[in-house]
């Protein structure tokens, strides 16, 4: 499983070989640090721990600046694992870069969305208005809570206005479109979770389609 994380720098659109348009998200890669391996023998499974985007010294605690320290790396935001079927092939300090992934392969890239603050149900759930006119008062209310006496309750799961957005969102089998290794980024088609600057995971699909 090949992973990476980088910050989304937002949309633009570039032509492949036949001339079509290709609407594409570019993905900044600033270099990832391998922090830590684990192996089957020390921690029960294979993985490795990448470290991304630099932190001033002055905001790291003291657990973490010990690891950081061991692994003989610069402390990094944001550690996330990778599962790997041979760690052998990493070592600690070794950076990772966009060029980990090649033109036409397909990844899956992991964000959290646009948060949207507190939605009614039109917008959050995609519900239709009522009545605009004749003496309606259903408007964009949520509609019918329940009948008579029987259930006597409001179901769980039921479609209610609240917060929206600003969860973890992973859209799959998106096709990486170009590699640019001068600026260390990737070009991917398609829309990608989570506003300009936001962080993202990119990893290799785990559902090929077409």
């Amino acid at each position: 499983m090949k992973g990476i994380m980088g910050r989304k720098v937002g949309m633009t659109q570039v032509f492949n070989a036949e001339g079509l348009v290709v609407p594409v998200t570019v993905i900044e890669v600033e270099p990832n640090v391998v922090a830590q391996i684990k192996t089957v023998e020390t921690d029960g499974y294979n993985a490795v721990q990448i470290g991304f985007d630099t932190l001033r010294e002055k905001n790291v605690n003291k657990p973490l600046k010990g690891h950081f320290e061991k692994a003989g790396v610069s402390a990094k935001r944001k550690l996330q694992e990778f599962r790997v079927e041979n760690p052998a092939d990493f070592t600690i300090g070794q950076e990772i870069k966009a060029d980990l992934f090649e033109a036409g392969e397909k990844v899956d890239i992991t964000g959290v969305s646009k948060g949207k603050g507190f939605q009614g149900v039109i917008k959050r759930h995609n519900q239709s208005r009522g009545p605009e006119t004749h003496g309606s008062r259903y408007h964009r209310r949520p509609g019918s809570m329940g009948a008579s006496s029987y259930p006597a309750k409001v179901f769980k799961g039921k479609k209610l206005p609240g917060h929206m957005g600003a969860v973890q969102v992973t859209v799959q089998n998106l096709e990486v479109v170009k590699v640019d290794i001068e600026r260390n980024a990737l070009l991917v088609k398609g829309a990608v979770p989570g506003p300009r600057k936001g962080l993202v995971t990119i990893k290799q699909t785990i559902k090929q389609g077409k």
